[in-house]
């Protein structure tokens, strides 16, 4: 079973971006968590990140035929972009939302995800323990275990 991971704008800013809203954790202990993941699960995980729309799109765009599934944090383009949320729909992947932060408890243009809309579940609040938790639903999901 494949998996993409892609973060959006500045998750490679982890442990020094607003450290109070989003952790000491760094970029670092994220992509570590994703390869013990990874080992643990029995899974293949690839690590995507940018700071660019189009390269995420073109990321998502590259994933139809090869990943079975997707984990996303769009970071601040899930409240902005619809060409993420075209791309998603295109590709038709199961896709599962990440956020560190617990967006709903932020601004009120934080409650809003474009990206969400073509996503099975969204994780959000849970630090980057989200991301494993995105990677068991998904492998539950995509093992026929969860309707």
């Amino acid at each position: 079973m494949k998996i993409l991971v892609i973060n959006g704008p500045n998750i490679n800013m982890l442990g020094i971006r607003e450290p109070g809203i989003y952790g000491k954790s760094s970029f670092s202990d994220l992509l570590k968590l994703l390869e013990e993941t990874a080992q643990a699960e029995n899974l293949e995980i690839e690590q995507f990140q940018s700071n660019h729309e189009g390269a995420i799109v073109d990321e998502i765009q590259r994933a139809y035929g090869v990943f079975d599934g997707i984990v996303i944090n769009p970071a601040a383009y899930t409240h902005t972009s619809v060409a993420i949320l075209d791309a998603l729909k295109a590709v038709s992947i199961p896709a599962v939302e990440v956020h560190i932060s617990d967006v709903d408890s932020r601004e009120s243009f934080r409650q809003i995800s474009y990206a969400g809309l073509a996503c099975c579940k969204t994780i959000k609040g849970h630090g980057l323990e989200g991301y494993r938790e995105a990677i068991l639903y998904l492998k539950a999901l995509l093992g026929g275990k969860i309707a």
